[in-house]
């Protein structure tokens, strides 16, 4: 597909959206509204990331999304932030998606989230096993 037929899709699917909202916007409540707004910011995003994104590279951000989501979450906002700074000059592949990644870790580690760090507590003074032998 070209950028021309994907322009025109996009602009289709706008029309129909804003004819949608028109005819509902009348009996439709806020909640309503919410969920409609959330899904159409939901299917430009994946407009956008299916334009940056080649195919291996989105596989790839799919099967993360299913381990962690806000790391996936994290790292389409920072896709979309670059295409729209025009710093993008062709498609993601897979390559420059791990390096991408590899920067966001490098860089929430740097940053002290306790996202990923396990922190064990241990009881003072509590049960002993050497208690055991007294026993005898």
């Amino acid at each position: 597909m070209s950028e021309a037929d994907l322009e025109e899709i996009r602009k289709g699917r706008l029309a129909q959206l804003q004819q949608q909202q028109q005819s509902g916007s009348s009996g439709a409540s806020g909640a309503g509204q919410d969920e409609q707004r959330r899904q159409q910011e939901a299917e430009a995003r994946a407009s956008i990331l299916s334009q940056i994104l080649q195919p291996e590279a989105a596989d790839r951000l799919g099967r993360i999304r299913l381990v962690k989501e806000s790391r996936a979450t994290e790292i389409e906002n920072r896709l979309i932030m670059l295409a729209r700074s025009g710093q993008l000059r062709a498609k993601v592949t897979e390559d420059q998606l791990k390096e991408l990644l590899g920067a966001v870790a490098e860089n929430n580690e740097r940053g002290g989230t306790a996202g990923g760090k396990i922190v064990v507590s241990r009881r003072k003074g509590g049960w002993d096993d050497d208690d055991d032998l007294l026993d005898l």
